[in-house]
């Protein structure tokens, strides 16, 4: 078993999770986090050919990562991102498999290593269908921090199709899902949303 192959249902209750819908746990943050005018000259160019081309490959690498790697930058590379890396955790409990993004409060780029903050989930359409395995992710994330001693109250998740995202929260057992689909653009309300997370776990 793999992340892909959880449910919503399963995994809540293979977890013991408790489950909380409702509106943003994110708030504003107090100072500004503006988009670089790179990032912004870069969407400008090919959000349309991210959107025609419409395949989950397409939107994280014309979409999705672009905004990652400014986040990155924002926090001035004190984080390390990951793309299609290998998360495994926990086979027995099905916790294996390949994570879209990873952000790590850690400046070491070559492996993963903990704390892990973020997971992000790129789907092509079904935001809804994603939850389950986002979820798994967050889940094995947090196994994985305290596999290394690190503990971290919060891990956050984003299931996203570049442009839409909907955020999670894992605090303790209870994972919050915001029912709100924050649309992309605006850059600057996800690019915010996106470093609160990273900064705050």
């Amino acid at each position: 078993m793999s992340y892909s192959q959880f449910s919503l249902p399963r995994v809540i209750q293979d977890f013991n999770l408790t489950l909380v819908e409702g509106g943003s746990f994110l708030p504003l943050m107090e100072t500004d986090v503006t988009a670089p005018p790179y990032l912004l000259e870069f969407l400008q160019r090919h959000l349309q050919l991210a959107i025609a081309l419409n395949t989950e490959k397409a939107r994280s690498e014309l979409i999705i990562c672009p905004l990652l790697l400014a986040v990155k930058e924002a926090l001035q590379n004190q984080i390390s991102l990951f793309s299609g890396e290998d998360f495994n955790v926990d086979a027995e409990a099905g916790l294996t498999g390949v994570c879209d993004f990873i952000l790590s409060l850690s400046p070491e780029q070559l492996f993963v290593k903990a704390p892990v903050a973020v997971v992000v989930e790129a789907k092509k359409e079904d935001l809804k269908g994603g939850l389950g395995q986002c979820v798994a992710e967050m889940v094995a994330a947090w196994k994985f921090n305290q596999a290394a001693n690190n503990t971290i109250n919060t891990i956050y998740g984003t299931v996203t199709t570049g442009t839409v995202w909907r955020f999670l929260r894992l605090q303790d057992s209870t994972i919050t899902i915001d029912l709100t689909e924050y649309p992309l653009p605006p850059i600057e309300p996800i690019l915010r949303r996106l470093v609160y997370m990273v900064s705050c776990p």
